[in-house]
């Protein structure tokens, strides 16, 4: 797999794959065995195989949000449900948090399943017959947890999704969005350490879907989370990721920041996923600031060096003074001219020509 941007050696693997493949059909494992790891889709399928995920190692880092993303088939699916052992892989290694989840009992994966992940689907899969506080309650139900206890958690997630108000509303009362947040609310009501999304705004309408992005990316700075999110959507996927995997044939072409993976593509499949993107909307300010000179004489506005491009160029545009570019505590770090900024729109360069992390 080509190699992905550094990582720091202090930062902790929350989830570790290492080598893991999943083969279907009946021989999976002799035509796997018998392969010594150089996994071809198109042999195996002759073979009467289907491949899956082939050969995927990779960690995702505590508090990072991974999207597992590519075309349909293309792996990303069977990726999350071996990592989350809904599917049991044909081969490799899989972490979590250090814990060896292929060699964990029926007891111990339960026991895990229920105390570090949460998991959203793209089927909302509520239950009709109960009212959103009780589907929100259900897991915790389940768990042991008694009812008055699991309502107050219940009515804490509603508020913390935006369903104040509707706390006793049943599904059918509720729009797509709505039970999708209901969804949410359940996933997170267990209070999970690492939370698992597969494709879970892709069956609502557009301008809901943004809704969810806007709400997603809200409820990721309040809770912190370890997060792998699955989609289709490279727009959904800029958006939202601090890394992503592109696949095909399950195969990681190529794993990294949004920002590298469109500046410099790895392979041609990629280039191909990547080439319609306009470079503002993954590259950060950082990206393309300069640094501060000695009679530097800045205006009014200052924007942050995390800030997407997109996001602050018609503010600077209208600056007749160069911009402050704003650091992590506040500290001016460097400045941005809106020359730089018209270059990159209309000049095809990012200025310095690297991701912006």
């Amino acid at each position: 797999m080509p190699s992905e941007s550094d990582s720091s050696a202090n930062e902790q693997a929350v989830i570790k794959c290492e080598s893991v493949y999943k083969i279907f059909g009946d021989n999976a494992h002799k035509v796997l065995e018998n392969s010594n790891g150089k996994v071809d889709a198109e042999s195996f399928k002759e073979a009467g195989c289907i491949v899956g995920v082939n050969n995927a190692s990779f960690e995702v880092r505590e508090g990072e949000l991974l999207i597992l993303m590519g075309l349909s088939g293309s792996g990303k699916s069977t990726l999350l449900r071996c990592i989350s052992r809904l599917t049991d892989p044909t081969a490799g290694k899989i972490y979590i948090e250090g814990q060896d989840l292929l060699a964990m009992n029926s007891k111990e994966l339960i026991e895990v399943r229920r105390s570090k992940m949460g998991m959203v689907f793209q089927s909302f899969g509520l239950l009709p017959h109960k009212t959103v506080l009780e589907n929100i309650a259900f897991p915790l139900q389940v768990k042991g947890q008694n009812t008055k206890e699991s309502i107050r958690r219940a009515v804490e997630m509603a508020e913390l999704v935006g369903l104040g108000g509707r706390e006793n509303y049943f599904p059918r009362e509720l729009s797509g969005g709505q039970q999708q947040r209901v969804g949410i609310a359940r996933s997170l009501a267990v209070e999970p350490d690492i939370w698992f999304l597969d494709e879970p705004f892709s069956a609502l309408d557009p301008l809901i879907r943004k809704e969810m992005q806007d709400e997603f990316i809200r409820l990721r700075k309040v809770l912190n989370k370890t997060i792998l999110f699955v989609t289709h959507d490279f727009d959904e996927a800029l958006r939202l990721a601090d890394r992503i995997a592109i696949m095909k044939e399950g195969v990681i072409e190529q794993l990294d920041t949004p920002a590298n993976i469109v500046l410099n593509p790895a392979t041609e499949y990629v280039r191909k996923f990547t080439e319609e993107v306009p470079r503002e909307k993954v590259l950060k300010v950082s990206s393309v600031m300069e640094p501060v000179s000695d009679s530097e004489q800045f205006g009014d506005l200052k924007v942050s060096k995390d800030a997407i491009v997109e996001t602050v160029a018609e503010a600077i545009l209208s600056q007749d003074k160069p911009v402050a570019v704003i650091g992590d505590n506040n500290e001016t770090v460097g400045t941005l001219h809106a020359s730089h900024v018209l270059n990159m729109l209309f000049g095809g360069k990012s200025g310095k020509g690297d991701e912006g992390d």
